[in-house]
């Protein structure tokens, strides 16, 4: 096979960050790593059973990528403590960001979890949530998030990155430009915050430039629509709030990340939603379940790399920017 067309597989492969069915390396791994050279996997409670079970998952993928002449993969999970832990017993439990107080609470949560994901082969965990509450909002995030304003939300998310980090388990800060005003949950409805920027910027945002001046590894986008900033896209679809906001005017050149693909708030085709995600200069897209969105999106990126000379230079930045991560951590 032309060697050009395998490395615009692999190019177009690493943009994804996909979840599986199953305890094992089977077919439907076999497939995603070797056919559709994914960039990442996402586990979630469905894939875990021991620490030892995981351990032996995660280096076996780890194993067949290298077989099949892939870069290393991102191996993720959702780990914030709290109500979204993937990792229950014996997995050290922790009651979650509203009961982390202190930079030492802070600090002692991620130098723990860093610890048990490394020995189970995990070296990405798509937390800290970095979304604020303001007093009086019955949040959707309200279980999720530390408590206080903006500066105590940094100074708590900054501990959690610097220590998961430091540990070598990337971190992911979560999720942009910020969801902590929203009642409606984006797992199933699309929720509209009628928020100017200047707002955002004074408070929802500055835990993310912060982060971004921590060298967190990544970021992941709201599924959130913000009329204000873009009348037309929501945040994980948005050219303005990826390039000129995120991009040009933070200056974060470190990963973005969407959330699931596979949320009710996404109600465009998989086609629409890759196009979308290739033209803002997002890295990865995450499709967290089994099924033909994972091909569908694969073929698409695979086409618009091919076809597109502007798909192509941006996906080239892009590829450019996973491989260093993946250098630096893996």
């Amino acid at each position: 096979m032309d060697t050009g067309i395998i490395t615009q597989k692999i190019m177009a492969g690493q943009r994804l960050m996909l979840g599986f069915d199953g305890i094992e390396l089977n077919d439907d791994l076999k497939h995603i790593i070797g056919d559709i050279k994914a960039g990442g996997l996402v586990l979630f409670k469905r894939n875990i059973e021991t620490p030892e079970q995981v351990a032996c998952l995660c280096e076996d993928c780890r194993n067949y990528a290298k077989l099949c002449g892939i870069p290393p993969l991102f191996i993720s999970v959702d780990q914030e403590g709290g109500v979204v832990a993937r990792l229950k017993e014996p997995f050290t439990i922790f009651r979650g960001n509203p009961f982390i107080e202190s930079v030492q609470d802070a600090r002692n949560f991620a130098a723990v979890t860093a610890d048990e994901l490394k020995k189970a082969g995990i070296n990405m965990n798509l937390a800290p949530v970095l979304d604020i509450v303001p007093e009086g909002v019955d949040s959707i995030m309200k279980n999720r998030v530390f408590k206080g304003d903006a500066e105590q939300v940094s100074t708590l998310g900054m501990e959690v990155i610097h220590t998961l980090q430091k540990n070598g388990i990337m971190a992911v800060a979560k999720h942009f430009p910020g969801i902590g005003r929203t009642i409606k949950d984006s797992h199933f409805h699309l929720p509209v915050l009628d928020i100017d920027l200047e707002s955002l910027r004074q408070s929802d945002m500055v835990p993310f430039a912060d982060a971004k001046n921590k060298g967190v590894a990544g970021i992941m986008l709201s599924h959130i629509s913000y009329p204000k900033l873009d009348r037309l896209w929501q945040a994980s679809l948005s050219p303005f709030i990826v390039n000129e906001l995120l991009r040009s005017q933070m200056g974060y050149d470190g990963l973005v990340m969407t959330d699931d693909l596979d949320m009710k708030a996404i109600h465009h085709d998989m086609k629409t939603c890759i196009r979308q995600i290739l033209k803002s200069g997002t890295d990865m897209a995450l499709i967290c379940h089994k099924g033909p969105d994972i091909d569908k999106a694969f073929h698409e990126i695979t086409r618009l790399l091919n076809e597109d000379e502007n798909f192509y230079k941006m996906g080239k930045e892009s590829f450019e920017r996973i491989l260093r991560v993946k250098k630096k951590y893996l």
